[in-house]
C-alpha cells in the first residue's frame, strides 16, 4: 500500500509539473492545484481505475461521473493513460473505455477518443507518445496514432497514423510535415490544408492546358 501511494505521489508530482511546462498562463502552485479541471479530472481518474483493477464494482464509474459533472470530461476509469499526460482547458472531453494513452499527451478541448459502434473488444484509439491532439478533434475507432503525431483542430480521425505525421481536416488526412516549434508544442497556425493544396495543384494543371491550347 505505501509503495502505491508512494508512487501516486510521484506521478501526481509530474502531472502538476507538465503544467507549468505546457502552459504559460500557469503562474504558481496553488494556482494549478485549484484552477485546472484537467488536473482534477486526471487525480480522480487515476483513484477510479486504482479502484477498477482492484475490481471493486461500481465505485469508479460514480467517481468518474461526478468528475464529468464538476468538470466537463469524462474518462472511463478502464481506459490506460501514460505519465505527465494533460488536459489543457478540458471542457468536453470523452476518453473512452478501451482508450490506452502513451507517456507526454496533450489534448485540448472537445476531444473525443471514442467508438464507432456497438462491437467488442478494443474499440477505441492507442495514442503512442507525445502524441498532440488539438481542439474539438475526434479519434475514432480502434486506430492507432503513432509516436509525437500532432492532429489538427477539428479533424476527425478514423485510420492509423504512422509516426511523426501531422493529420488535418474530414476526414483526417496525412501531411507528412513536422509543424512544431522547438518545444514540440502543435503550432495551428501554421497546418497546410491538403484540400487546399489539391485544388490549388488542378489549378496550376488546368493553367497550364489552357496556355498549350490557346497557344495552337
Amino acid at each position: 500500500m505505501f509503495d502505491v501511494i508512494k508512487r501516486g505521489i510521484t506521478k501526481l508530482k509530474e502531472d502538476i509539473q507538465v503544467i507549468y511546462d505546457k502552459d504559460p498562463a500557469a503562474t504558481n502552485i496553488l494556482e494549478v492545484i485549484l484552477c485546472y479541471p484537467g488536473l482534477h479530472a486526471l487525480i480522480a481518474y487515476r483513484l477510479a481505475h486504482r479502484l477498477y483493477k482492484w475490481h471493486i464494482p461500481l465505485i469508479p464509474r460514480i467517481i468518474s461521473y461526478i468528475t464529468r459533472i464538476i468538470t466537463g470530461i469524462e474518462i472511463h476509469p478502464a481506459a490506460r493513460i501514460g505519465r505527465r499526460f494533460f488536459i489543457d482547458h478540458g471542457e468536453g472531453v470523452v476518453i473512452g473505455a478501451t482508450t490506452i494513452v502513451g507517456d507526454d499527451v496533450l489534448i485540448y478541448q472537445q476531444v473525443t477518443l471514442g467508438g464507432t459502434g456497438k462491437e467488442q473488444g478494443k474499440r477505441h484509439p492507442t495514442l503512442g507518445n507525445g502524441v498532440i491532439v488539438g481542439a474539438g478533434a475526434k479519434v475514432l475507432g480502434n486506430i492507432t496514432l503513432g509516436d509525437y503525431v500532432r492532429v489538427g483542430a477539428g479533424s476527425v480521425v478514423v485510420e492509423d497514423v504512422p509516426e511523426y505525421s501531422t493529420v488535418v481536416g474530414i476526414p483526417g488526412r496525412i501531411v507528412r510535415r513536422k509543424i512544431k516549434d522547438k518545444n514540440g508544442v502543435l503550432m495551428h497556425n501554421r497546418i497546410p490544408d491538403p484540400i487546399k493544396c489539391e485544388l490549388n495543384r488542378l489549378k496550376y494543371e488546368l493553367q497550364d492546358l489552357k496556355e498549350k491550347i490557346e497557344s495552337k
